[in-house]
Formats: C-alpha cells, sequence, structure tokens
C-alpha cells in the first residue's frame, strides 16, 4: 500500500477541477467534497517524479475526518484503482477516508432537504419512492391477464385449457360447452373471490395513503395526504396518532426528550416502549427551531427486521465541524406504531412507502402444502396416466378395427379424394386427441373450486367455536390461512414453547436472596399476610453491617436496571412525596420480568419514581428520593442474557449494576457469596421459579473515561455494530462483585397438564423448546406431566459433554434408549405404553450446537442420525437453553427426517416465530408478549388448552370430510368415464359419446357437487365429546391413513365395478327385451340416459350410506339434488328449445321412464351396484374394526339402551303402588 503517493498510473484519471467531477464518482469512492478539496489545496502535481508531491511544507493538517493529506492521497489513489476496475474489470482494494468503514449500502438524508454547508460535503440529491402503500395484487388494467396467467399456472386448469382448445381446433366427438363451461365456472368463482379480496386491499390502501399529515415547511405546519410524503421531510404527529413513515425522532414537548409508543399494529405488542431523541435536537420545541435545524443522517438501506437499526447524524450547528451521534432503533419511529403519553413529536422521514419496515414486513410467507394436497396431486397424475393410456389403447384400436376396407369405408359413408391422401400419422395423432377430449372427465376440475370451497367455509367452524373463545382476554381462535385444515388431524410432533404457552407469563416477585439472606415481601406469619408496605421475612438470621449496605445497593439495583417506565397518571409531573404516594406508581415495560421485580422490590422499601432528564429517582425506605445520574444502558439480549446500566450517585460515585441469567453473571463474578446464592438459584429453579443474578462494580472516572470512548467507537460503526457493540460489552462487563439472585414465579396456565396428557395419548410426541436453565424447564415439564414420576431421564447437556466425549455420550445414550426396546425403530405413538420404559430426554442449546455443527471428517450426519434415533425411542424430550434460531433447527431436523413426520409448533413470542415458519402447522398463542407469533401463525387460539380441541376435535373431522372428498371425487368420475370407454367397443372406436352434451357439462357442477360438499362440511363420524374423552380416536387417522394407496385403489376398483355394473347390467338386461308398450325399440341415447340415471343415484346414495351425521340441510341436499336432476332430465327433453338447433335428447327421458322393465333396472342395478360396498363395511367391522368403529357401536347401543331404560323406569313407576 501506497502512502502519501498518488499512483502515477493514475494521473490521468482526474480530468478537470473538483467542481467537474462527478459527484457519483465520489460517493462510490467514499470520498467526500471536503477531504477532496483538502487533498488538492495541499498537493501539486510533481514532473518527472513518481507520483504524487507530498503536501508542501510537510503540514499533516487533517480534515473534519481527522485524515492526514499523505492518508488521503492513499484513499484517493486506492479508490481510483477500484473505479478504474470498473472499467478493466480487474480487482483491487479500496481505502476510505479515516472514520469511514467499506459498507456502500447506505443513504444520505438531508433533514428539511436544506444542503449541508459549504464546504461541509457533498449534496449529492437522490430519488427515493413516495410514502403510497401499495398492498394490492393487481390493478384494474392488469387484473384480467395477471389473474388468468396465475390461474393457468395450475396443471388442472392448464390442462383443461389444452382440451377446449383442441375441441375448437379439431372434429371431436363432445361440444366444446363440455370443456369449456366447466373451466369457465371454475376460473370465474376463484377470479371474483381473489378480485374481491384484492379490492379490499385497494380500499385499505387508499385510506391509508390519503391521511392528512402535518409536516414543517418555511417554519410553519402545513397539511398534506400521507402518500406526498417525501425522504427528508420533517413531519409532527400528536398523540394518539400513528407515524406515517419510518421517522427519526427528533424531540417532543417533553423536556428528557422522550415519547412512548405502541407498537401493537407491528408486533402486537400493547405495552409502552420508550424512545429517545437525538440529544442535539431534543431542545427543539417550535417549528422554528426545527426549520432551523442542519443535519445530514447517513444510515443503512431499508432492513425488514423491527428491531435492528445502524445509522448516525450530522448535525451542523454553525460552520465547524459537525456533531456526530449514532443512531439506533431507540431513536427510530415505525410506521403503524402509535404515539402515546406524548403531546407531540417532530421526526424526519428516512423510510417511506414500500421501504418502510412494516411494508417490508408485507411479504408473503413461503407456501405451506399439506398431505393431503400432495396425495391429490400423485393421484391425479395416476390418472392423467390413465387418460392418456385409455386414448392410446382406443387409437390403436380404431386402426386395427378399420384395417378391413368395409369397416373404414361402409358404403353409407364414402370418404372423399382429400381424407383418403390425408397423412396416417396426422390422422393417427388427431384421433388420439379425439379420445383424450371424449374422456378427459376423469380428471375432476371442479375437485379443485369444491377444496378450496370446503377449506375457506370449513375454517369458520374454528372461528365460531365457543368453547376457544377466552372471556379474560376477550379473545377468539384466529384462522390466517384455510390451506391447511387437514393438516391439523395428522400432527405427529409437537414443538412448544414454555414461557406464555404452557405458563401463563404473569409473573409474580417470591423471594430474593442478598449476600446468602433470602427475603420474601409480605411474608406469612402464623396464618396471617404481614400488612407492612416493607413486609420483609427474614428465612435466616439478619445481616450484619456490611450485609446490610450490600442489601441496600442490592435493592438500588433492582430499582435502577432496568427499562420500566413509570405511566402518567393526570399528567402529574415531579417526585412522589411519601411511600403510600410512591406505591401507586404503575409500571410499563416490554418484559413482564421487569415490572414483577420494580414491583417485588417496591414491597421490600425501594420504589422506583421515574426517568427525567436522564436522572433516575427512587424512593428509599427512609422515605428520601435518591437521584442517579443514567449515564449508559448496555441492553439486554438473547445472546449475553443480561442487561446493564451505568450510572453516577449524587456523591459522584459511579456504579455498574449488571442483572441476567445465571450462565451469563456467575463466570464474570470475582467476588461475594457464590456458592450461597448458586445453591438458593438451583433450589429455586428446581421448583420451577425464573431466576436471575445482580452483581456490580464501581468504577472510577479514568475507568469511565475509556469505557464511554469504547463504547461511543462501536455505537457510531455503520458496518457491524451489532458485533463492535457486543465486543465492547464483553469488555465492560467483567471483574464483578455478585448481590444476590431474585426469584419470579410464572404460574401454569390452565389445564395444560391435561392437555398434553391428551395429546400424548393421542400419539403425539410433545418437545418442550426454551431459553430458560434446565432445572427451571424441567420442574415445568414434571408439573404439566410431560415427566412423569417414572419417566427415566437422559441429559445431553454441556456439563456431560465436558465429562465425557459427544461420541461416547451419544453411544452411551444409545444403548440405554435400545437396551427394552431391542431396536430403532420403536413405535412413534408408544410413548405412554406400559409394556416399555418411559424415557425423557433433555438436551442444551451448546450440546445441539455441536450435534449440528458440520465436521472435517463428515461426521456430523452420523451424529444427528444418532440423536434422531435417541429421540424417537423417548416419550418426551425437553431443550433449554435454546435460541430463537436453534428452536427452528430442531424443528427442521424433525421434520426432514427419513419418516417426515408432520410438525406443529406452538408460541406466544417473537422469539418463536422462527419455529412457527419452519413447522408444517404454525400456531401463536395470544399472549402477554405481543402478537408478533399469532400474526406469523397460521392459526392463532387464545390458550394452550385450546389446542386439544383444535387437533382431536377439528383436526380430526377436517382430515375426515376432504379425505373423503377427495377419493369420491374420483370415484365417481370413474363410474361417469369408464362406461364411455366400454362403449366405444360398441360403437367402432368411432368416438360416439355415450351421453348428452347437457350431462356431461353438469355432471360435476350441478348433479353431483353439492352434496359432497355438504358432506365435507356437516360429518361427523363420531361425536365432539367423544372424540375429546377418548384422544386415541386420533391415532385411526394418523399417517395419512384414509388417503394411502390401499384405500385409493379401494376407491378405483370400487369405481370400475359399479361402472361395469351399470353399463353391461343395461346392456344385457334390455338387449332383447327392452320395448315399450307401443313396441318401439330403445336407442342410444335412451340407453346413455339409462346408465346416466342409474350412475347419479348409486354415486348420490353411496354417499347417503356413508353419512352418519343427518340434519335437514343434509336431507335436502341430497334428496333435492336427485330430484333436481329428475326435473332437469324432465325438462330438457320435455320441451323443444328455441336456442338449439338440433334436440337429440327430445322425450328421450320421458320414454325410458313411461318402460316398466326400465324402473326395475333402474332399482336392481343400484341395489347391485351398492352392494359389495356395505357387505364390505360389514364385514370389516364384525371381523377387523378400528377404534373408531368400535367407537361408533358403543354409541349405538348407548343410544338403543337409554330410551330402554327410560320405558322401564316408566313402567316400573307405573306397576308401583
Amino acid at each position: 500500500m501506497r502512502t502519501g503517493y498518488l499512483g502515477k498510473e493514475h494521473r490521468g484519471c482526474l480530468s478537470g477541477p473538483p467542481g467537474e467531477l462527478d459527484t457519483q464518482f465520489l460517493a462510490r469512492c467514499r470520498i467526500c467534497a471536503p477531504c477532496w478539496i483538502h487533498l488538492l489545496s495541499f498537493t501539486s502535481r510533481g514532473s518527472g517524479s513518481e507520483g504524487w508531491a507530498q503536501p508542501r511544507g510537510g503540514s499533516t493538517s487533517a480534515c473534519r475526518h481527522g485524515a492526514s493529506c499523505a492518508y488521503l492521497a492513499a484513499a484517493l489513489d486506492s479508490a481510483l484503482s477500484w473505479a478504474c476496475s470498473e472499467r478493466t474489470g480487474s480487482r483491487c482494494r479500496v481505502l476510505q477516508c479515516a472514520g469511514e468503514e467499506n459498507w456502500v449500502d447506505s443513504r444520505t438524508i438531508y433533514v428539511g432537504h436544506k444542503e449541508p454547508p459549504l464546504g461541509a460535503e457533498a449534496y449529492i440529491p437522490q430519488r427515493y419512492p413516495d410514502n403510497r402503500i401499495v398492498s394490492s395484487k393487481y390493478t384494474f388494467w392488469n387484473f384480467i391477464p395477471k389473474n388468468l396467467f396465475e390461474q393457468f399456472r395450475r396443471i388442472a386448469n392448464f390442462y383443461f385449457l389444452i382440451i377446449f382448445l383442441v375441441q375448437l381446433i379439431i372434429d371431436t366427438p363432445t361440444s366444446p360447452v363440455t370443456s369449456g363451461l366447466p373451466l369457465f365456472f371454475v376460473i370465474t368463482v376463484t377470479a371474483i373471490k381473489q378480485g374481491y379480496e384484492d379490492w379490499l386491499r385497494h380500499k385499505a390502501d387508499n385510506a391509508m395513503n390519503q391521511c392528512p399529515v402535518h409536516f414543517i415547511q418555511h417554519g410553519k405546519l402545513v397539511r398534506k395526504q400521507s402518500r406526498k410524503l417525501r425522504v427528508g421531510d420533517i413531519v409532527m404527529v400528536k398523540e394518539d396518532e400513528t407515524f406515517p413513515c419510518d421517522l427519526i425522532f427528533l424531540s417532543s414537548n417533553r423536556g428528557d426528550g422522550t415519547c412512548h409508543v405502541t407498537t401493537a399494529s407491528l408486533d402486537g405488542e400493547s405495552s409502552h416502549k420508550t424512545h429517545y431523541a437525538v440529544q442535539d435536537t431534543k431542545g427543539f420545541h417550535t417549528e422554528e427551531d426545527i426549520d432551523a435545524l442542519h443535519a445530514t443522517i447517513e444510515c443503512e438501506q431499508p432492513q425488514p427486521d423491527l428491531y435492528k437499526f445502524v445509522g448516525r447524524i450530522n448535525v451542523y450547528n454553525d460552520l465547524s465541524d459537525p456533531v456526530v451521534r449514532p443512531l439506533g432503533s431507540e431513536n427510530l419511529l415505525l410506521r403503524g406504531a402509535t404515539l402515546k403519553n406524548t403531546e407531540r413529536i417532530f421526526g424526519v422521514a428516512i423510510y417511506t412507502g414500500m421501504e418502510t419496515k412494516m411494508a417490508l414486513n408485507y411479504q408473503s410467507k413461503s407456501q405451506k402444502r399439506s398431505a393431503v394436497e400432495k396425495s391429490m396431486n400423485v393421484f391425479l397424475i395416476v390418472y392423467l396416466c390413465i387418460l392418456i393410456s385409455k386414448a392410446l389403447v382406443n387409437t390403436i384400436l380404431k386402426y386395427v378395427w378399420q384395417s378391413e376396407p368395409f369397416r373404414d369405408e361402409p358404403w353409407y359413408n364414402q370418404k372423399t379424394e382429400a381424407e383418403r391422401q390425408r397423412n396416417l400419422f396426422l390422422r393417427a395423432f388427431t384421433d388420439f386427441l379425439a379420445f383424450m377430449v371424449l374422456f378427459n372427465y376423469i380428471i375432476p376440475v371442479s375437485m379443485y373450486v369444491t377444496v378450496e370451497m370446503q377449506k375457506f367455509l370449513g375454517s369458520y367452524f374454528i372461528t365460531w367455536d365457543e368453547d376457544m373463545f377466552d372471556e379474560d382476554t376477550g379473545e377468539g381462535p384466529l384462522v390466517n390461512t384455510s390451506d391447511l385444515n387437514e393438516e391439523l388431524g395428522q400432527v405427529e410432533y409437537i414443538f412448544t414453547d414454555k414461557t406464555g404457552t404452557l405458563t401463563e407469563n404473569n409473573m409474580a416477585f417470591k423471594e430474593c436472596c442478598v449476600e446468602g439472606h433470602v427475603y420474601v415481601p409480605h411474608a406469612i406469619c402464623n396464618g396471617q399476610v404481614l400488612p407492612d408496605s416493607t413486609g420483609i421475612d427474614m428465612i435466616d438470621s439478619s445481616p450484619g453491617v456490611s450485609s446490610r449496605e450490600r442489601e441496600e445497593l442490592f435493592f438500588r439495583a433492582l430499582c435502577l436496571c432496568h427499562t420500566v417506565q413509570v405511566k402518567d397518571e393526570d399528567h402529574v409531573d415531579g417526585p412522589r412525596k411519601s411511600p403510600d404516594s410512591g406505591k401507586s406508581c404503575v409500571y410499563i415495560s416490554s418484559s413482564p420480568d421487569e415490572v414483577a421485580l420494580v414491583e417485588g422490590v417496591q414491597r421490600l422499601g425501594f420504589t422506583y419514581l421515574r426517568l427525567k432528564d436522564s436522572y433516575m429517582e427512587i424512593l428509599n425506605r427512609d422515605g428520601d428520593i435518591e437521584r442517579f445520574e443514567l449515564l449508559e444502558v448496555l441492553s439486554f439480549d438473547s445472546v449475553r442474557r443480561r442487561m446493564s446500566v451505568i450510572v453516577r450517585s449524587t456523591t459522584g460515585e459511579i456504579y455498574l449494576f449488571c442483572k441476567g441469567a445465571d450462565s451469563s453473571i456467575f463466570p464474570r463474578v470475582i467476588e461475594g457469596k457464590v456458592d450461597q446464592i448458586r445453591s438458593r438459584v438451583e433450589r429455586n429453579a428446581v421448583e420451577g421459579l425464573r431466576t436471575l443474578c445482580v452483581a456490580y462494580k464501581r468504577l472510577v472516572p479514568e475507568e469511565y473515561e475509556g469505557v464511554c470512548g469504547l463504547l461511543q467507537a462501536a455505537k457510531v460503526a455503520l458496518q457491524d455494530r451489532e458485533k463492535k457493540l457486543a465486543e465492547a460489552y464483553e469488555q465492560i462487563e467483567k471483574d464483578l462483585i455478585l448481590l444476590g439472585a431474585t426469584a419470579v414465579e410464572d404460574r401454569l396456565q390452565e389445564k395444560a397438564a391435561d392437555t398434553i396428557e391428551a395429546l400424548q395419548k393421542a400419539g403425539i410426541k410433545v418437545w418442550v423448546l426454551t431459553g430458560d436453565k434446565m432445572e427451571t424447564a424441567a420442574a415445568t415439564c414434571y408439573a404439566c406431566r410431560l415427566f412423569r414420576r417414572g419417566t427415566q431421564l437422559l441429559e445431553l447437556t454441556t456439563k456431560r459433554i465436558e465429562e465425557q466425549s459427544l461420541h461416547d455420550v451419544l453411544f452411551e445414550l444409545s444403548k440405554t434408549v435400545l437396551r427394552c426396546s431391542g431396536s430403532l425403530t420403536r413405535d412413534h405413538f408408544s410413548g405412554l405404553s406400559t409394556d416399555m420404559h418411559d424415557y425423557g430426554l433433555i438436551i442444551d442449546g451448546a450440546a445441539l450446537s455441536l450435534i449440528m455443527k458440520p465436521r472435517e471428517d463428515g461426521s456430523s450426519a452420523n451424529y444427528r442420525e444418532l440423536f434422531l434415533d435417541i429421540c424417537r425411542n423417548c416419550s418426551a424430550v425437553l431443550c433449554c437453553r435454546m435460541a430463537p434460531l436453534q428452536k427452528a433447527q430442531i424443528v427442521k431436523l424433525i421434520k426432514f427426517s427419513k419418516e417426515h413426520p408432520i410438525t406443529l409448533a406452538i408460541g406466544d413470542g417473537a422469539n418463536d416465530v422462527s419455529m412457527i415458519l419452519e413447522a408444517h402447522v404454525g400456531i401463536g398463542v395470544i399472549g402477554k408478549e405481543g402478537r408478533q407469533a399469532a400474526r406469523n401463525s397460521d392459526y392463532a387460539i387464545p390458550k394452550f388448552k385450546h389446542l386439544k380441541k383444535m387437533l382431536l376435535v377439528h383436526g380430526h373431522f377436517y382430515y375426515i370430510r376432504i379425505s373423503e372428498l377427495v377419493q369420491y371425487f374420483f370415484y365417481k368420475n370413474v363410474c361417469f368415464i369408464f362406461p364411455q370407454f366400454l362403449y366405444q367397443f360398441f360403437c367402432g372406436f368411432s368416438q360416439q359419446t355415450l351421453y348428452d352434451t347437457a350431462y356431461l357439462t353438469l355432471y360435476n357442477i350441478s348433479f353431483t357437487s353439492l352434496p359432497i360438499l355438504l358432506y365435507s362440511l356437516m360429518e361427523q363420524h363420531v361425536g365432539v365429546d367423544m372424540l375429546k374423552r377418548d384422544p386415541s380416536l386420533y391415532r385411526d387417522i394418523a399417517k395419512n391413513a384414509l388417503l394411502r394407496w390401499r384405500v385409493f385403489i379401494y376407491w378405483t376398483f370400487l369405481g370400475l365395478f359399479d361402472a361395469l355394473v351399470f353399463f353391461f347390467g343395461a346392456y344385457f338386461m334390455f338387449e332383447n327385451t327392452t320395448v315399450t308398450s307401443n313396441g318401439q325399440m330403445f336407442g342410444n341415447w335412451t340407453f346413455g340416459t339409462l346408465v346416466f340415471t342409474v350412475m347419479v343415484f348409486t354415486v348420490t346414495l353411496k354417499l347417503a350410506l356413508d353419512t352418519h351425521y343427518w340434519t335437514w340441510i343434509n336431507h335436502f341436499v341430497i334428496w333435492g339434488s336427485l330430484l333436481f336432476y329428475v326435473i332437469f332430465s324432465l325438462l330438457w327433453g320435455g320441451i323443444i328449445w328455441p336456442f338449439l338447433s338440433y334436440q337429440r335428447m327430445y322425450y328421450v327421458f320421458l320414454h325410458m321412464l313411461s318402460c316398466g322393465p326400465a324402473w326395475l333396472g333402474i332399482i336392481l342395478l343400484i341395489t347391485v351396484s351398492l352392494l359389495p360396498d356395505v357387505l364390505k363395511k360389514v364385514l370389516c367391522r364384525q371381523l377387523w374394526p378400528t377404534a373408531t368403529e368400535r367407537t361408533q357401536a358403543r354409541n349405538q347401543c348407548l343410544s338403543v339402551e337409554q330410551p330402554t331404560v327410560f320405558m322401564l323406569s316408566q313402567t316400573s313407576s307405573g306397576l308401583s303402588f
């Protein structure tokens, strides 16, 4: 690298003075205009020298970035190398001005659209989108072509379009209407549904885009529509208004430059969050002050992460160097959030329209497909192969039949010369297409629209279920997608969060341990709760003088180390004057743990009052107010699992208070009663309490200055800010002194244990994935009966791996679980079996990382398989200390194992979203951690207990109904088209159709569609109460039992048998005797009508035989469909329709019904067709009954016994004297 010289190879790159240089070039090179001018003013072109000369007079002055001229020359040299490589394609290294990073994915915003002061930096205006939100998919002009394109991407729709076009192009035996009308119906219904949904989105977009917004222009407030906002506009937002775009918080009416917002519309968090204005602009309270602001903002390009933001602001107070301040998520106000408890704020727009974080989160989740849909597509391919085979066989047989001249050209139908000269292969291909058209009805196009309607309408049964409505919260279940209804009946693994899902997430402060002494607020004495406001129960001996000081320091740490805000009451500003008034404080926080701790320490005598002007005020036991200046906040994150604050007391002492999980605090402690506190923490964890440890250290002024410099350098970084902050926190939070620990109780949710027990009886394996420590999580698992007294716990934890190698631990566990089972293929649903040993596995996040970590020798895959084999043989698994990404990894590991089980993930917090999106079915609990999980899930329920009914009842019904729908559709289409195939053997393969055009068109649309749709919505083969009482019935439908190949083949052969009975029954019965009373013979249309009539009645009555749950609606639809067919046939053949050019069905149906043998044949053929299915059901129920069939039999016996008992009781009472 050259230092101080500009390489001669770039001398020609500088053409013209700085004013003529391309500002885009300067921006891409990250060389600002002041640096450029500074460089040119101190350097001169050296003639005959190696490069650029040294600065005149050896000056080493620096620009505003602090870079010397020599360094700037080197930076310019590298930048020009990079610019030249853009032309030559070569690669080079890029150096930037001092203080800049190699970070080009950024934007510069000019606050108020004002150019920076002269000589500050280059003004490079950039174009950004307006603030218009577009969530709709279509416009008025592109709706028809775009919607048609999306619909015809579906294989079935495209297939029927091709068939329709073939019917239009070539001479086919059926009218194009027979394919075009059903296709038009399906396309139209789907287009209307999607168009209506998009119209609603347009309506919502217009309402949002036309909202009035106030912004600053020339020192005055101006009102305009939200869609006209631009990046750089300064916006004013009032209380209870939503932010129109993403804003950098400049100032508020509060003196401390804070504001409170709720993000319920973004992540569902209803709690108030505190945001902070930029330090140098929080004093600008009027429109004139804000309009006079000169500043630029450098920040990252739009990112969808709601909780991450990296940027910095340059504030130009005068012509001197600008003040540079870091910007983070605490300075960013997101579009859609609402301003609370703050009269008004000013902010500058940085992301607008579709670049806001809310809009970037509009993107749809990955499409999930159910197992039923996959089976349906496979069956469709099978039937497509059958269709092609039929067409091919008929084409070959046609030319075999026509090999004799008199068959090819009978005397009454001679060919023309042109037809004789036509190419043989072209004729054969045309005939093949004609047969494809003739048999294409074996592919049920209406099945797709029926399935969609069934899923859409069926989803309302969940939302209408009053048993799943929670009275406490006023919430009911939500269905975010109806595509996975039947998947609820196929779940094999459930992955659940603990806090807020199995527990209530309603924290109650139980105790704290300080220096080995245990304190319990409001202790019970002789059965009475002590009423004292500082009710403290000393479990052991009273502390000494030194311990007393530590005790108060511990309580102060709990009052200061948090992000809790005090809710304003009646706009009263000022400290509370007495302990009693202090007790009336209302605390708000995004974490219920923090509120519980602050309220708990309040009962122990220390009350947190408020944060004002960077000073935290607390009320001590003596009633005195103590003020601490808040210097720094080291925020909590899930990786560090701790948070810290740095405060300065009124005496000038600087403290760092740190609070976090024991695993992250103990390794950083150098002093304190670690053993006593550790034992108390472990005891509380075993009892299921949530524990936190508290530590501190004093900082001398010199040490604090170093901490400030370290944090400031990390905060202003634009690249890898999180990484640099984490490294800074790691250096600061060390050499701590342990003060004590706290214990908070999170009670188990109502009926959580009963729900898990029922799910396990249903054959579903339940895994708990939590970030809590092992002892706490294990205690919760025992409480909710995931683990039982007889469960042998196996540990796969970091502590055990440290003692043995991972390889040895895995093989030892494998031998243990296989000792009783004897093989690795233990039944997945035998977790509760009494004849096998019950195992429970506990694994932590660190051990999982080792298992998932790829190794050079490729042994990682073996570890994963071994781990999965162990898990398969355990009735329950607990994964503790899990990061959100690890939760998703666990779900993915099971999801893609060799059995490919159906997985369900349930959680209530933002940290559960990753596993909810990864699982086949994601369920969000509408809890206290916000609605982000519910918003990203497929279904949402108020409480964990509602999962029992959702799976065991709704899921069971959904799967039974839709599997019957799919099989029935294929069955009735086999019945429909196979007689057409048989008919070709009797008409010389002439492609003559057996049925009339109207029957071909309306068979799937009208005659047989409504009964199966209503069946798929209403059927209950077992009562709701029985399904809840006997969860084992869920096993009967596990692993897609009703759509396996065996069942599919049975339905197909049943359809073939019925088709043979329809066709040959009618053929042989009326071959010689089919005459009417006047001696007329039946023709081919009468024969086809007879077959069609028997078929419609058979397939409808078959569905009636399968129906177990009869209502008046079932009766109306089933018998009404048969009546509609009869009335339609009478009208279709009994009236001369003027719009028809010919009417081949005239008087055919009446002619058939006028014959007595026809009536007898219809009844006989229907009976023969239905008989095998009835016999099969009777024999199977008697010889090989399923659990469901045994339950049905018991219910029938009970329904018969109850009236009998009632009659006997009435008789006995009547005979009594």
